[in-house]
């Protein structure tokens, strides 16, 4: 197996903690993620870093106003998020 040095992450593992995993293409994305599971966000809030940070690291495949599809356990209820494609053209924030 030849080992390349030049690469500053030469592992494919994403940072995880216990019962939770953030997992992005790129570590330092998937541990702005963790660090705000460690400072008692939720998984949204790690979501919301990890997209951050990607924006960053990755700037020509990411971008906060980018699609995005998740599955979310609210504590009662199993929720299915489909947030693709363009807003409604009668949507209105207020």
């Amino acid at each position: 197996m030849q080992f390349n040095w030049q690469n500053p992450y030469p592992t494919i593992r994403s940072p995880l903690m216990a019962r939770n995993v953030v997992s992005t293409s790129h570590p330092l994305a998937s541990q702005a993620g963790l660090r705000m599971l460690l400072k008692g966000g939720n998984a949204i809030d790690a979501a919301i870093a990890a997209a951050a940070a990607l924006t960053i690291v990755e700037p020509v495949s990411n971008g906060l106003g980018s699609d995005n599809f998740a599955i979310l356990w609210d504590g009662k209820e199993l929720h299915g998020l489909n947030s693709s494609g363009v807003a409604p053209a009668a949507w209105n924030p207020a």
